[in-house]
Order: structure tokens, then C-alpha cells, then sequence
């Protein structure tokens, strides 16, 4: 296990420590001995497959307990918990929908904090808090006891989702990422179809306790939970900088290859910025890449929560029992997590030729044909092309999902710029799931046509962003390599601009 110190990375301190300040101030080619470093001898594939082996499982098995304890409501309800509670369908909804309001707020902050105290302290700490709220929730008694919970929940997973996705930076470079965003996001998709067999098995214990199946359900998965944070807190690896299973020279070369990607593909290496100003966080509130690309995420997230807190509801509306709605919800999800890391792997593979955009473009055209197929068949007899549909359409949500996050951390430069405008997105861009927890009614029911509709639309206004996205980012690479050598700026001065540097390039 690593002995974990704070360095650097963790440095809430206004000015860069002297080693990295002399280092990032001096030019590429010429006087900086970093970038004259001799990295040969390592084999990157071996070094990679370490980190995948250390990182890569214990995120995945953090955001499926996240996912798998924000969705589970969802099972819940078909096992009585609307009923039990004595709730109306609107007042359902508000649970879903007050979760996502504190959500939201706390995303920004928690990533910034983050880095202060340590992955390896701060991620495991908001899942025993989180876990905790869960298990708690199996025991309200009306209405008013589920919304407060949900508030609360919405608090403490807040930082798990950002913070993992911006943790993911801190290892791995831009044509890496996507894949390792996906092998953790697609623990959502396994959350999805455990969810449904965890549902299953656990609601059988309907009436051990005197207690109602579906309290069960808020109650052994909190337990799961927080006994996994317990172990998270002794597997959790901080920093490259700090990696025991590395070598020396594996580590300075992580380190190297993070520091100077963002201007790899322009004729003048400048070192990536990693101390913190707040500069660096009003640059993310104010960068239009980031309120563009929130078009973009809303198109996906309404359809992935809208499906993820519906699906079981809307199964079981076409006529099937409960039981066999959560186990149909099975083959969706595996199938959408297999989809995820493939296209994944293809994005990194190509991303450099081709960009991020297409593998966005393509699996969002999956999601809008796929509820264009779901409203059409509604109400016609024709349950089986309803959940044609829906399958369809989340097939396409999971392997669009990480492309977006990693394509706008692709092309925010800065360590803190890059926190915070992936916490901007990823909170901002999670109203969406405010809103969908509203779209499928229970006045709506069986056809939830209202609900088909409005996946639709966020989905092509969506669509549109990815294009938009495209062309900007291509119209301003090309606009900087006409540029090119005609600034003055010293290499400090690039760095400090992070992407607005013209020596970045952003990833198309």
C-alpha cells in the first residue's frame, strides 16, 4: 500500500511550489531538461495495464453502489412502496426530483475539495455518509421522511460521480480516457441489471422484521455500501506522484506525459498548470465550451434517468408482473454496458484521426430512434416494440455517456480548470435528471407518451450540440495554426491560460 503524503496535487496554495514553477517557466527544446527526458526504456502498455488492474475495479464497484442506490427507488416502487407510504404519484416524483436539487450544488465544491484532502480520504468518506442516508431511508414512515431523505442523499453522492470522472485525468491522458471512463460507467449499466435481480431476491424477504420488502431493499444495499467505503479508504490511490505499485521512473513518466498533453499536437510543448487560483475556477464558469456541451450531456442524461427510474415502472405497464419487469431489465443493461466499452475503445483507438464527436454523434442517434420507436408503438397492442425501443434507446445512452464527460475534459487544460468545469457539467447537466424524474407521470400511464416525447426532444437539441461543439472546436484549432510563432508569450504565461493557450489544440 502507498504511503500517502500530501504533495503538490493537494496544494490549495495561490503560487506553484519552486520546483514546478521553474520547470513549467522554462521553453520546450531549449533550456527545460524535462522535456529532453529519456522515457525509451518504458513500456507503456505494461505501466497502463497496472493502473487499469489498481484504479479501474474499485471505481467501477464505488459508482455501481452510487448508481445502484440512487436508482433503486425505482424497484422500490413496484414493490409497494408508493402504496405503503400512502403517497400520490406527484409526491413520488418530488422524491425523485429533490435529490438532484442538493445534487447539484454540491458537485463544484466537493471536487475542489477533492484534491485538498485526498482521494483517498475524501471518496470513501462521502460513501459511508451516503450509504448511512440509504440505510436510514428503508426506515421513514411517510412521505415527508422519504423526501428528506432523498434531500439528503443527494448531498452526500454529490462528489462521487465528478470526482471519479476528474480523478480518472489525474492518471491517465486524453486518448486513454475514454476507455477508463467507460469501464467505470459501465458499472451504471451492471448497476441497472443488478438492481433488478438485487430486487428481486431481496423483496422475497417481504415481512422478516415485520418490515415490507422494499424497506429491504434501502437497507441491505446501505449496509453493502458503507462495508465497501471501509475497504475503499486502504485501496484507494491518490496521486501518480505518490503510486507505490510504480516504479520511479514509471511515475516521472505518468507524470511527464499529463503535464504536456494539452499542446502535444502544436510545435511548442508548455507544462500543463497545477496549483490552484480561483482565477482557474471563474475561467470554468466562464468558458462557453462548458455551457455548449450542457445541450449536449442533457441530451443524454434525461433519457439515462428517465430509464434508469423508470424502466422497471414502464416494463411492468406493458402487462408484465413485477417480478418479471425487474428481470427484463436485465438483458438491457448488460448489453448497454458491453456497448460502452467498446465504443470506448474505439474512440481512444481513433480519437486522434477522426475526434471524440462521432462516437457521441452515432449513439445518440441510437437513443432518438429508439424512443421515435417507443412512442410510435404505444398503446397499439405492441408491447414487445415498446421494449424494443427502450432497448434501443439505452443502448445508445451508455456509450454516449462517457464520450461526453471525456470529450470536454479533453479540452479543459488547467488541474483545477478541469475540476471544476467537469463539475459544472456533470452538476448543471444532472437538472436533467431533475426534470426527467418528472416526465413519465402516473397520469400518464400505460402509454407515458408525454414522457417518450420529451426524451425526444432533449435528445435532438442534443444532437445539434455535438455538431456545434465540432465545428467550433475544428474552426478555432485552425485558427491557431495559422498563428502559430506569431505570440510572445512565455511559457508561464501559456500555461497559466490553459485551453486558451494557442499552443492547445482541442480534441474534435
Amino acid at each position: 500500500m502507498e504511503k500517502r503524503t500530501a504533495l503538490n496535487r493537494g496544494s490549495f496554495d495561490d503560487s506553484p511550489s519552486p520546483p514546478l514553477a521553474e520547470k513549467s517557466a522554462l521553453p520546450y527544446g531549449r533550456d527545460n531538461p524535462e522535456a529532453h527526458a529519456d522515457f525509451s526504456h518504458i513500456d507503456p502498455k505494461k505501466v497502463l495495464r497496472k493502473m487499469d488492474l489498481r484504479l479501474i475495479p474499485m471505481l467501477a464497484l464505488l459508482y455501481l453502489l452510487s448508481f445502484l442506490d440512487r436508482g433503486n427507488i425505482g424497484n422500490a416502487r413496484i414493490e409497494g412502496l408508493v402504496d405503503d407510504l400512502k403517497m400520490t404519484g406527484p409526491q413520488y416524483n418530488w422524491c425523485l426530483t429533490i435529490f438532484f436539487f442538493t445534487y447539484c450544488v454540491f458537485e463544484v465544491p466537493s471536487n475542489l475539495l477533492l484534491k485538498k484532502f485526498r482521494p483517498s480520504i475524501w471518496l470513501p468518506s462521502i460513501m459511508v455518509s451516503w450509504g448511512l442516508v440509504m440505510t436510514l431511508m428503508g426506515l421513514v414512515q411517510n412521505y415527508h421522511g422519504l423526501l428528506i431523505a432523498r434531500l439528503f442523499l443527494g448531498v452526500t453522492e454529490a462528489g462521487l460521480y465528478p470526482g471519479v470522472a476528474y480523478y480518472i485525468t489525474m492518471w491517465y491522458c486524453r486518448d486513454e480516457a475514454q476507455f477508463r471512463q467507460a469501464l467505470f460507467f459501465s458499472a451504471a449499466s451492471v448497476a441497472g441489471a443488478f438492481s433488478g435481480l438485487l430486487a428481486f431476491a431481496i423483496a422475497k424477504m417481504d415481512g422478516v422484521g415485520n418490515l415490507a420488502g422494499w424497506r429491504w431493499i434501502f437497507i441491505l444495499e446501505g449496509i453493502l455500501t458503507v462495508l465497501v467505503a471501509i475497504v475503499a479508504f486502504f485501496t484507494i490511490y491518490d496521486f501518480p506522484e505518490t503510486a507505490a505499485f510504480l516504479s520511479e521512473e514509471e511515475r516521472e513518466w505518468v507524470v511527464y506525459r499529463l503535464k504536456y498533453q494539452g499542446s502535444k499536437g502544436s510545435g511548442r510543448l508548455v507544462a500543463e498548470s497545477d496549483s490552484f487560483k480561483w482565477k482557474y475556477v471563474k475561467d470554468a464558469f466562464t468558458d462557453w465550451q462548458i455551457y455548449l456541451s450542457l445541450w449536449m450531456y442533457w441530451g443524454i442524461v434525461c433519457p439515462l434517468y428517465g430509464t434508469s427510474l423508470f424502466l422497471p415502472t414502464i416494463i411492468n405497464e406493458l402487462g408484465y408482473t413485477s417480478s418479471t419487469a425487474q428481470l427484463l431489465t436485465v438483458p438491457i443493461y448488460v448489453t448497454a454496458a458491453a456497448l460502452a466499452v467498446t465504443v470506448a475503445w474505439f474512440s481512444d483507438r481513433h480519437s486522434g484521426r477522426v475526434g471524440r464527436a462521432p462516437f457521441i454523434f452515432i449513439p445518440m442517434c441510437m437513443i432518438f430512434i429508439g424512443f421515435l420507436i417507443a412512442i410510435t408503438s404505444s398503446g397499439r397492442g405492441l408491447p414487445g416494440l415498446v421494449y424494443a425501443g427502450v432497448f434501443i434507446a439505452v443502448c445508445g445512452i451508455y456509450p454516449a455517456f462517457p464520450g461526453n464527460v471525456t470529450w470536454l475534459s479533453n479540452n479543459l487544460a488547467g488541474s483545477y480548470k478541469r475540476s471544476a468545469g467537469m463539475a459544472i457539467q456533470i452538476g448543471a447537466g444532472n437538472l436533467g435528471g431533475a426534470m426527467a424524474s418528472n416526465f413519465y407521470r402516473t397520469s400518464d400511464r400505460p402509454k407515458y407518451t408525454l414522457g417518450h416525447a420529451l426524451e425526444l426532444a432533449f435528445c435532438g437539441v442534443g444532437l445539434m450540440a455535438v455538431l456545434a461543439l465540432r465545428f467550433n472546436y475544428a474552426r478555432i484549432n485552425k485558427k491557431r495554426e495559422r498563428e502559430e510563432g506569431s505570440n510572445h508569450l512565455t511559457e508561464l504565461e501559456m500555461s497559466d491560460l490553459g485551453d486558451r493557450a494557442p499552443t492547445f489544440r482541442y480534441v474534435l
